[in-house]
């Protein structure tokens, strides 16, 4: 018997656009029902090498590629589709309004020849590869009442109706709790059971050495190699995909001497939390951290005045206060970076510069209370030097960073209010390990300058490594307190996970 070929074997991939070069020599080996990971910093390459294979892109001359043993000199979307190649971008590209059995099954059965709808069809075709999947969902629901969790199960579906035989999987934890990323890593077991080649990318490294066998390192679009996961640790990953060493050290300190910034009393809104007693001190980080759903971003909105509570008080540097909108919260000196920050953190068409000043538009006028260009210029440069924000040109388009960065352009825009509370929610979603170090160094170093901020995070290591205090939130309610130069990342985790 001869040995089945790679799934994919592609050697000698170059890409430039225009002078940059993206990906210089790169090689990438996957095995039939094999479980592989790609790893590296934003902007390493990662995405371009996935739409070489999948035809998106056309590599540079020499390049050598080959998919499940077929030799192709070009490859076209439609051809990688053929040859049983499939993404599951972070993005899901999901139908919001279909049902679940439309959007796993509508290209399967309608394909791109105008027919008559066979819903029938679409239904028996859904169950059959959910069955398959080992799981039970309401064929019938639109797809925007399912949880984040049951999407990525149907996009799993759909490539599978598809007959793929290799899909790649973008962040597709990146919005799951725990239990939820259990589940999809056990589906993703079966699919390697099953002989489907799996290739998992995720800058959550614990899961990256838990479900794959091998993982290939890229850096600054160069290979830095392939490796096997047994023996590798997070700190070692770490290093290979930064270049760099990163120390996990608590840096908790007491901060019970510094005057109070914000004190809540018995806040409680109907159906989100309830009677929510905090207290923050200047230069002071408080974590609060729980699973999804526990009503952590929802105590955010309110206290950025998002959403008005029903009861309870707010009171900034000992003044009283409620919020009609945001822009009151603003004015009392809060500011809040959203968890989704291409949606509400910034305004996507513009520039990187507008994006900076867009909160503070009222103080870069001059004395007639016109525009001014050089208060502006002034401003952008201070925070970009401020926080070592990578750019090209501050006018360049804020679609042109990479997550790392447009999360520091995002801080830039709040701090250029001059706050005095920092609400933090899931600061690093979507960010590399390397850039995640990078935060949190400006954050601490913010603290330090007398800034109080509240950390809202799922990511508990987050909260114990980088908080003064780790509050545990569960059902709407504080459940916990925790400091970590006296408490163990376990027992934190251990009242997460219960």
């Amino acid at each position: 018997m001869t040995a089945s070929p790679p799934a994919i074997h592609f050697e000698h991939i170059t890409k430039t656009f225009g002078g940059v070069t993206a990906l210089d020599d790169v090689s990438l080996t996957v095995l039939p029902g094999e479980v592989h990971c790609l790893a590296g910093e934003n902007g390493c390459g990662k995405s371009t090498i996935i739409k070489i294979i999948t035809g998106v892109y056309q590599p540079d001359a020499g390049a050598e590629m080959e998919i499940f043993g077929h030799k192709l000199s070009a490859i076209t979307p439609t051809i990688a589709r053929k040859l049983g190649i499939d993404v599951i971008w972070q993005d899901l590209a999901l139908f919001p309004q279909m049902s679940v059995a439309e959007n796993i099954a509508f290209e399967a059965v309608l394909g791109n020849v105008p027919r008559v709808v066979r819903h029938s069809k679409m239904r028996d075709k859904a169950s059959e590869v959910l069955q398959r999947l080992g799981v039970n969902l309401d064929l019938e629901a639109p797809l925007h009442t399912l949880s984040v969790a049951e999407r990525q199960i149907v996009a799993v579906g759909r490539a599978l109706v598809g007959e793929a035989k290799l899909v790649f999987m973008d962040e597709p934890t990146a919005s799951l709790t725990k239990s939820e990323t259990d589940k999809l890593l056990n589906i993703v077991d079966k699919l390697s059971a099953d002989g489907v080649a799996v290739v998992f990318v995720s800058h959550r490294l614990a899961e990256v050495l838990k479900i794959s066998s091998r993982v290939t390192v890229l850096r600054d679009g160069k290979l830095v190699g392939v490796y096997g996961t047994e023996g590798m640790t997070q700190s070692r990953l770490t290093e290979l995909m930064t270049g760099h060493t990163f120390d996990s050290v608590v840096a908790a300190q007491d901060r019970n001497d510094a005057p109070t910034v914000l004190e809540v009393k018995n806040l409680s809104r109907r159906g989100e939390f309830k009677n929510i007693d905090l207290t923050i001190r200047a230069g002071e980080i408080v974590g609060v951290t729980g699973l999804i759903g526990a009503g952590r971003t929802e105590l955010g909105h309110a206290l950025f005045g998002m959403s008005r509570p029903d009861s309870g008080e707010i009171t900034i540097n000992g003044a009283p206060v409620r919020f009609r909108s945001n822009r009151d919260a603003i004015a009392c000196g809060v500011a809040y970076v959203s968890e989704d920050r291409l949606t509400l953190g910034l305004v996507q068409p513009q520039s990187i510069a507008d994006n900076i000043v867009l909160p503070v538009l009222d103080k870069i006028l001059d004395k007639l209370g016109l525009f001014s260009a050089a208060k502006k210029e002034k401003t952008v440069h201070a925070w970009i030097n401020d926080l070592a924000v990578k750019i090209g040109h501050p006018d360049d388009p804020i679609t042109t960073l990479s997550g790392g960065n447009q999360q520091r352009i995002v801080l830039a825009k709040w701090l250029a209010t001059k706050p005095k509370l920092l609400i933090l929610d899931s600061p690093t979603v979507g960010v590399d390990v390397g850039a995640r170090a990078g935060i949190f160094e400006i954050v601490r170093k913010l603290a330090s300058e007398g800034l109080a901020i509240l950390m809202i995070t799922d990511e508990i290591p987050e909260a114990y490594y980088n908080s003064d205090r780790v509050i545990h939130m569960s059902g709407g309610e504080f459940t916990g307190e925790y400091d970590p130069r006296t408490s163990t990342i376990h027992q934190i985790e251990e009242a997460v996970f219960a």
